[in-house]
């Protein structure tokens, strides 16, 4: 890949490189994955990296409609200067909207925002869009899911339903966070939307709800209760994911009702 300046400054570590590359591409050990994600939430250049690839692989395949199997011989002579005219010219496509969704995190934790709420907005652009490794665990596994987190956060953790909104769970996964352990819970509805519930602990103030936006289309909402932090991420209508974040914060124990 280029460390063209549009990508942030160039990352001098090859296999740190590479490393952004396979995450991208799900190729990554689960504990690799996890940190990682953890060292990108704080450099701003491997942010930028991080979405200049996701837009190349989405631009590719817009490109070349043929399958992804098909794509992947592609995708393989990445060092071809045939495959750095194209891929550069497809980033340049789609790299303005996954730009500002990837590096969103760095950006709104300078401003003022806790750190959770930073990683919860990137963990959401990370693994959102994956199809076959969305969650670590399954639905299916949902006992054991809450068990292993709730060990793993030393804190009873429940999943709101959100059924009446027309999501429904699919899993859920450890992260690691600012201050220790992280769990993600994605839910999705029946057109494919997604959205993701992000719990840790946080050392900080309790206050309003308050939220991220992106121009994206991306939102997060975040709030703190009890020594938590709770982030609800997703790409639908603000007031829509605010409602769903009130919801959420009621049925684990909060008082939502100080924020209306």
């Amino acid at each position: 890949m280029n460390d063209d300046p549009a990508f942030g400054a160039p990352l001098a570590d090859e296999p740190y490189r590479q490393a952004l590359s396979a995450l991208i591409d799900n190729e990554l050990p689960m504990q690799e994955c996890a940190a990682l994600i953890d060292r990108v939430a704080s450099d701003r250049s491997a942010a930028a990296r991080i979405a200049s690839y996701r837009a190349q692989k989405s631009a590719l395949k817009a490109l070349f409609p043929i399958g992804e199997k098909a794509v992947l011989p592609i995708l393989v002579p990445q060092r071809s200067p045939w495959f750095r005219r194209v891929g550069t010219a497809a980033a340049w496509m789609a790299c303005g909207l996954a730009l500002g969704l990837m590096s969103s995190g760095l950006r709104t934790e300078s401003a003022g925002q806790p750190a959770f709420a930073s990683n919860a907005d990137l963990a959401y652009a990370v693994y959102a869009p994956e199809q076959r490794h969305a969650v670590e665990v399954p639905v299916a596994d949902e006992k054991h899911l809450l068990a292993w987190l709730s060990k793993r956060l030393d804190r009873t953790l429940n999943v709101p339903s959100l059924r009446e909104y027309g999501y429904s769970l699919l899993g859920g996964r450890l992260l690691p966070g600012p201050a220790g352990p992280a769990a993600q819970f994605m839910y999705e509805d029946a057109a494919g939307k997604r959205l993701t519930l992000y719990i840790t602990a946080a050392n900080v103030r309790p206050g309003a709800m308050r939220a991220l936006h992106e121009p994206s289309g991306q939102s997060t909402y975040y709030w703190v209760d009890q020594g938590m932090g709770y982030a609800l991420s997703g790409r639908v209508a603000r007031e829509d994911l605010r409602n769903m974040a009130v919801d959420v914060c009621g049925a684990l124990g909060g008082k939502p009702e100080i924020w209306q």
